[in-house]
């Protein structure tokens, strides 16, 4: 409804949830965390293994890569054994690989156990808001709220916790959050009832079917090149500033906070002004111009664009999900996994090949590169309007938020 806004729709209701929703939401919470991690003690776990940036940058890679090959499975999982198991079993595979990452002795051993990681949070964090739908009181907008702010606060927290723990050892990190998802496998084992299985199962084709949609391929293809250029930032750029563990997680804890307010609060109010092409065209174009100036600045200018790169990703995150899942005919679960499973793969991407381009040229050279992406993906946007319009430009924060728009957003 034009002049509504989800925020203050949701707000009144938002603390007023059963206990089974706040368990969710707080392993949601841990389980976004778990991405920006690592991101303070890159440094120290390259020091630690003796190891490269562009090897220890496989961390990244591993968890990436396998989350993107995992969108193709989560549907079919969730869809047959239900959602609760299919919550648990993410747990329970985040403890695990968690825990064994805190025992590598080697980069190649860590990276492998980042992968296992990886695999449990995509099966968690796919389901995760569906659930919180269906568990939840007072509407879908609430719901919607909740998991957002539980992403938000994720990803600002994890580089903090990264820094508070791994400033006596990279290993603690990685024991602290096995510990955390543990307790919230118990917190959903006691409180969280199975929810209804959908009427049709997914198949592990149907993602890559919807892919055959002229409007959501043109949103894939911007957002992987998207996508490129946010997880140079937050993959390589710790190499950068060179900071100690707190320094850098205070650097990304900042970050994220802008990352959620931007997200939950700025995004929907810039959409129903402008719509939402335009605002992610200009967000995108702006993102492109902090990374050549991150590149080229000196290092107090580095940090102050680092940070404030936090504000475009979060209206980024925020409309490139929302136009996944509302320019398409597919059922919304699966047009959000085809589209992940395109865009997870420049995530992956990215953290290998921006070392490896400084070690080919120069420290300036990548974060070209990432701004060039950035401008490839407002390119796309542009040149594919025509596909995207149809609801796109259209669409309200409430249309958005009907069916659980965020449940794949980074």
């Amino acid at each position: 409804m034009q002049g509504e806004d989800p925020f203050e729709q949701g707000t009144a209701s938002i603390l007023r949830q059963p206990k089974a929703v706040w368990a969710t939401a707080g392993a949601s919470v841990v389980a976004f965390m778990g991405i920006g991690l690592v991101d303070p003690i890159l440094p120290s776990i390259a020091k630690g293994l003796e190891a490269t940036p562009s090897q220890v940058s496989l961390l990244f890679t591993s968890y990436f890569l396998i989350t993107a090959v995992a969108m193709l499975v989560t549907g079919f999982v969730s869809s047959r054994i239900g959602g609760r198991k299919t919550l648990l079993a993410g747990l329970a595979l985040v403890v695990v690989f968690a825990a064994l990452s805190g025992t590598s002795s080697s980069v190649a051993e860590l990276v492998g156990f980042r992968a296992g990681w990886g695999l449990g949070n995509a099966l968690f964090v796919s389901t995760a808001l569906a659930v919180i739908v269906g568990a939840a009181a007072g509407g879908s907008s609430a719901a919607i709220l909740l998991y957002e702010s539980a992403l938000g606060l994720g990803m600002a927290c994890g580089p903090l916790l990264g820094a508070l723990l791994g400033d006596a050892s990279w290993r603690y990190p990685f024991f602290g959050t096995a510990a955390l998802m543990a307790i919230g496998f118990v917190c959903i084992t006691a409180f969280l009832k199975e929810q209804p299985r959908p009427a049709r199962k997914t198949s592990l084709l149907d993602p890559l079917k919807a892919l055959s949609h002229r409007g959501l391929a043109s949103v894939a293809t911007s957002a992987f090149f998207y996508n490129y250029a946010f997880f140079t930032i937050l993959a390589f750029t710790p190499f950068v500033l060179n900071m100690t563990p707190y320094k850098s997680g205070a650097v990304f804890f900042a970050w994220g906070l802008l990352l959620a307010v931007f997200s939950v609060l700025v995004a929907p109010r810039l959409q129903k002004r402008f719509g939402s092409l335009k605002v992610v065209g200009a967000s995108l174009v702006l993102l492109a111009a902090d990374l050549v100036i991150l590149g080229y600045g000196n290092h107090t200018t580095a940090i102050v664009c680092t940070i404030v790169s936090g504000a475009f990703i979060g209206m980024n995150n925020t409309v490139y999900t929302e136009l996944a899942l509302g320019v398409s005919d597919a059922p919304r679960p699966v047009a959000s996994a085809g589209y992940n499973f395109v865009r997870w793969f420049a995530a992956a991407a990215a953290p290998y090949l921006a070392p490896k381009i400084e070690e080919w040229s120069n420290i300036h050279i990548p974060f070209v590169v990432a701004a060039v992406a950035a401008v490839i993906g407002a390119v796309v946007v542009g040149v594919r309007r025509s596909a995207l319009t149809h609801e796109a430009e259209e669409l309200e924060p409430k249309h958005a938020t009907e069916d659980g728009v965020t449940v794949f957003a980074s």
